[in-house]
C-alpha cells in the first residue's frame, strides 16, 4: 500500500492505495474534518465517533464498510484510523449535513479512477494531476498531512 496524501479544500486529507485490489482509502476523519469545516482536529474525529455510534445504531452498512489502517499522524507516529473507500465514503458523506458534501462527494470519486493514472505516470504525473473538481491536487512531495 502507499501513501499518497492529497490536499482538498486547503486540507490535507490522507488517502492510501492498495495496489493488489487497485483500491483507494481516504482517512473518514480527515473527509469529516473538512465537511464539518472544524479547524481542530480533535473536534473533527469526535464528530466521526458519535456519527459512526448513530449510525452504527440505525444499522448502515457503511460504517461496517469501513476499515482501519495504520496512517500517519501530526506527531510522525502511525496510529490506526478509520478509512474508507471512495463508494463507502459517498454514503458516509450523505450522513454528514454540510454544505461541502457535494464537493466532497466529487472529490471521491473523480480520486478513484485518477489513482492508477497517478501511479502509473510516477512523480511528474502527481505533481501535475488536477480534476475537475478545483483545489483538488497531492500533497507536495516530502509534507506530512496534518490529521
Amino acid at each position: 500500500m502507499k501513501l499518497l496524501p492529497a490536499v482538498f479544500e486547503e486540507r490535507a486529507i490522507r488517502r492510501v492505495y492498495d495496489e493488489k485490489t487497485e483500491t483507494w482509502f481516504f482517512s473518514v476523519v480527515d473527509i469529516v474534518q473538512v465537511l464539518t469545516q472544524q479547524p481542530d482536529y480533535q473536534a473533527a474525529r469526535n464528530y466521526w465517533k458519535v456519527l459512526k455510534n448513530r449510525l452504527r445504531k440505525e444499522g448502515s452498512e457503511s460504517v461496517t464498510k469501513c476499515n482501519r489502517l495504520k496512517l500517519p499522524a501530526a506527531d510522525g507516529k502511525s496510529y490506526l484510523t478509520d478509512v474508507a473507500t471512495a463508494e463507502t465514503l459517498l454514503r458516509l458523506v450523505q450522513s454528514v449535513p454540510s454544505p461541502k458534501a457535494l464537493k466532497t462527494s466529487a472529490y471521491a470519486e473523480d480520486s478513484a479512477p485518477e489513482a492508477h493514472r497517478i501511479l502509473a505516470g510516477g512523480k511528474r504525473a502527481a505533481r501535475s494531476h488536477r480534476t475537475s473538481v478545483g483545489s483538488v491536487s497531492p500533497a507536495p512531495e516530502g509534507r506530512r498531512s496534518s490529521p
